[in-house]
This record gives structure tokens, sequence and C-alpha cells, in this order.
């Protein structure tokens, strides 16, 4: 049975007939299924993930251990293998970024936009939710007056708990634009950032999860850029490509970005135009 899993998640079933094609339509109909093509070998894994969790709850081995089963995923996988198709367009490198600050004017709306962008580019590239989550209680401003520097603690993210929160500096620029958001609306505790009113007045919940990808649209708009030129996750692309043309080590920039796995940190290097390089300017013009 698990074989037969695997096997249906393998093959196209478009042109095929027979058992496997009439549950995939079902699948389609009640919306568990997007379509009849192979899925990648991706939602196989995570489907696999799912069945593993529900033997081990049931005390029951998993038939997907066996090495015939493990043999006949590794083949699935090579033989529905699909080139990488990143998240976001383009990342937003330093110069798309300053495209998209010189948007900023001076109003409230402004003020929030510019704080978000730097905030979400230069603390390590964080995600969309990471950046809407965050708490005026997670900025920590003891450092800034004396060393321009804030601490940002991330309570929650894809890769850590809460009891592992990590703090992230924020430096420069970026941490007085923070500073300066906060100045100006006086806001105290609460959500850090929170939408604004037409009367240009801080509302106090808290933007939706999915506000970053707004805001991002519109300034690419008004820099005069496509508005899908980049999507939230260009940003986090951006910072590790930026760090790659700037030399930084890969690790360095892992300590921000806070990747798990130096091979998926390692893609956006691998993204560098290679004669963009730092290396291959080692001796000077």
């Amino acid at each position: 049975m698990a074989l037969r899993f695997i096997l249906d998640h393998a093959q196209d079933l478009t042109t095929k007939k027979g058992l496997a094609r009439d549950v995939a339509l079902e699948l389609v109909a009640i919306e568990l299924r997007r379509e009849l093509t192979c899925p990648a070998p991706a939602t196989l894994d995570r489907r696999i993930a799912s069945w593993q969790a529900f033997h081990r709850m049931r005390n029951l081995p998993s038939p997907f251990s066996a090495p015939l089963v493990q043999q006949a995923r590794q083949k699935s996988r090579r033989a529905n293998a699909r080139p990488r198709v990143p998240k976001s367009p383009r990342p937003v490198t330093r110069d798309i970024l300053e495209a998209l600050l010189a948007t900023c004017d001076v109003s409230l709306r402004g003020i929030r936009d510019r704080a978000m962008l730097m905030l979400a580019f230069a603390s390590g590239g964080r995600r969309r939710s990471e950046v809407t989550a965050l708490n005026v209680e997670d900025i920590a401003l003891g450092d800034f007056r004396e060393k321009g520097l804030l601490w940002i603690r991330l309570l929650e993210t894809k890769t850590t708990k809460r009891d592992q929160a990590p703090r992230l500096p924020l430096k420069g620029r970026a941490a007085r634009a923070l500073v300066h958001w906060l100045e100006v609306t006086k806001i105290t505790d609460g959500p850090l950032f929170r939408p604004v009113s037409l009367a240009d007045r801080p509302l106090p919940r808290r933007l939706a999860s999915d506000a970053l990808r707004t805001i991002l649209r519109h300034r690419l708009e008004l820099a005069g850029l496509p508005v899908d030129f980049s999507t939230p996750h260009g940003l986090r692309a951006g910072f590790l490509t930026q760090a790659a043309l700037d030399g930084a080590p890969l690790a360095a920039a892992m300590k921000l970005s806070l990747h798990r796995s130096a091979v998926q940190a390692q893609k956006y290097y691998a993204d560098v135009e290679i004669s963009e390089n730092p290396a291959t300017d080692l001796l000077g013009d």
C-alpha cells in the first residue's frame, strides 16, 4: 500500500485511466488536490510525514521506513525532480530598497513603511509574519542612545520556538527609522506596526500578517517598478544576495537570517552573478 501511495504521487494522471485517476478527480472536486499532474516531491514528503506521525501516535511501525519503500521514494524524487522556483521573482537588493525608501514621505504611513522595510531587510531578511508579529516590548532600546543599536526579540519564527527566542541587532539608519516611528506615534506597548487612519493616526490594532506584501506592492508602484517585481520574500533573498555581493561570510549572514541549513542559504549566494563575486577581484584593478 505504501509503494502504491508513492507510485500514485509519481505519475501524471492527466492521460491515465483507472482507480488512481478516479480518486484524484474526487480529491480535486473537494479541493484536496489541485490538478492531475504529478505533485512536487516536497508535497509527497509532507504527506508521508503525516502518515509517519499517524503511525507514531498509534505506536505502529511505519511502512515508509522499509528499505524497499525508501528506495522507491528516492527513485520517485529523482524521476520527478523540478527546477528550483524562487519564492520571489527578484531579490530586493540595496539599490532596489533605496528606490523604495525614496518613496516614503514624512506622513505616518511613510514613516511606518520606511521602518518596516528597513527592519525586514537589515535584521536578516525577516519573514512578513515575523515583522507584523512584533510588539513594542520586543524592541530593546537600552543601547540606542550610546551605540545607536537596537535589539529585536523574535518570540517565534519558522525555525525557532518561544524557548529559543533569538535577539537580533538593528543598527544605523534602520535603527533610527524604527525609533523615529516610535517617537512620532508615541506607542509604548502592544503591536509595533499598526494601520494608519485616513486622518494620519495610528490605530490600536495590529497590521494583518500579509500587510507587508501590500506595502511592498504600493512602494514598488510608486518607485516606477511593476507591482509583481518582487514579493516580501524578496527582502529575505535580497539580504542574503547583498551579503554575498558585499563579500560577507555565509556563516555571518546565517546568524542574522536564522537559516538552519547552510545548503539552503548557500543557494542565494550561488544566485549571485559570478562576475560580481568578490572573489574575482582579489588582485584589484
